[in-house]
């Protein structure tokens, strides 16, 4: 650029856009391309078409390649096929494999883990999962218990507790006797509060009343340290073979069981029949035994024929005066009364023994060495007979034995 004017000490510079030649810098300014560089793009997309071309002529398969392929598909059709047929026939031979493998297949797989030792971990806790124990059931299946042949021996039978029986485990059996006292002690109580008729109305109306009450009889008994029906066995068993022995309120009719083996006649009697040793009677109304009262011309009755009476710890009624009344119009003179009562029931021994006496008997023994219960042995004397208001006087002293209070299971 000419200078306009020229100033001593200043100076005009260049115009940046024209640097010098030898400077070396390049020229931020974009320059257009040229007719030679427009002609090379136009060369090159032609170039990319041709190649694409080539590229789609080199991917195509050849007649023999397609005919080899479509033939190797129809193979593996025909191959799928049969192994569907094969893997059909294997399954309906054997279901339970199928089963297995559609479980097999249905469930997750389970990670993989690192190392040895976890895979082996793995694999075990893989063979312990559901199928697993799906064949431990197949397996109790196939094997059944056996079946019990013939009938039962002596040692199978002695083996069966009483446990097994019932069906009840060591606290429902416990549980159970408790009950069982409990109504045994609500029926005893009943017993000894009301008089033989009452009581006889009672056990008809409803006979399980009867034999719960000898049930938890026969239960308070065993725990004592001997029975008196076992005495009173002992003790008769070596009377003459013809002795005939009466047992009232005879229970179960033990006496009889233990003596008639023996060779000894036993007439028991009770409120329910048992249809083999016991017949049914109330021993205070009336026994379907001979005998009489005695009169001013037979002072020991008449047509006797019994030679022992037993009451074994039966004496329960309100009115059991009269069960010593009827013992005494049935046996023979000079018969045997033998009693057995529990311990507890006597306010005083003597005065029992002065009531029995005034009846019509003489007291020959007595043993109250046992803690339980007392035993009497009285015969049979000739009396006067008794006006109405004398024998209301007579059982006006019932009283002097106290109802029997058995413990608690």
């Amino acid at each position: 650029m000419p200078q306009l004017f020229d100033v001593p000490g200043w100076s005009v510079p260049e115009p940046a856009n024209n640097p010098p030649p030898n400077s070396g810098k390049a020229s931020k300014k974009r320059k257009r391309p040229t007719s030679d560089t427009g002609s090379k793009l136009l060369s090159a997309e032609f170039n990319l078409e041709k190649l694409m071309e080539k590229l789609k002529e080199s991917t195509k398969p050849s007649k023999n390649e397609s005919a080899g392929e479509s033939g190797k598909k129809g193979k593996d059709k025909q191959s799928k096929k049969k192994e569907g047929k094969q893997g059909k026939k294997q399954r309906e031979e054997h279901p339970k494999a199928q089963v297995s493998d559609e479980r097999k297949i249905s469930q997750p797989k389970p990670l993989q883990p690192r190392g040895k030792a976890s895979l082996d971990k793995a694999r075990a806790n893989q063979e312990s999962s559901r199928p697993a124990k799906r064949a431990r059931t197949e397996h109790v299946a196939e094997d059944p218990l056996p079946k019990k042949v013939g009938k039962k021996t002596e040692k199978n039978a002695e083996k069966v507790t009483a446990e097994e029986e019932t069906g009840l485990t060591a606290l429902q059996k416990r549980m159970k006797e408790k009950l069982d006292g409990a109504k045994f002690r609500m029926i005893n109580e009943t017993l000894y509060k009301s008089d033989s008729t009452s009581a006889l109305q009672l056990v008809k109306g409803d006979p399980s009343i009867y034999e719960e009450y000898h049930v938890g009889f026969r239960h308070q008994v065993h725990s004592w340290p001997t029975n008196p029906v076992e005495q009173y066995i002992e003790k008769l068993k070596d009377y003459p073979p013809r002795t005939v022995i009466v047992d009232l309120g005879c229970g179960d009719a033990a006496l009889a069981r233990g003596l008639v083996p023996e060779g000894m006649a036993v007439l028991s009697f009770d409120l329910i029949s048992d249809g083999m040793y016991v017949v049914e009677a109330d021993a205070c109304k009336g026994i379907p035994l001979p005998g009489s009262q005695p009169t001013a011309e037979s002072p020991t009755g008449e047509g006797s024929v019994v030679d022992v009476v037993v009451f074994s710890l039966s004496l329960m009624n309100t009115n059991w005066p009269e069960c010593i009344r009827e013992a005494w119009r049935i046996l023979k003179e000079d018969g045997e009364l033998q009693i057995a009562e529990v311990a507890s029931r006597f306010a005083d021994v003597k005065d029992f023994d002065k009531l029995i006496a005034s009846i019509g008997f003489r007291l020959k023994a007595k043993d109250d060495d046992n803690t339980h219960f007392t035993l009497f042995e009285f015969e049979k004397v000739a009396r006067k007979p008794f006006s109405e208001k004398e024998w209301s006087k007579i059982l006006g002293k019932a009283s002097i034995l106290k109802p029997c209070e058995y413990k608690r299971r």
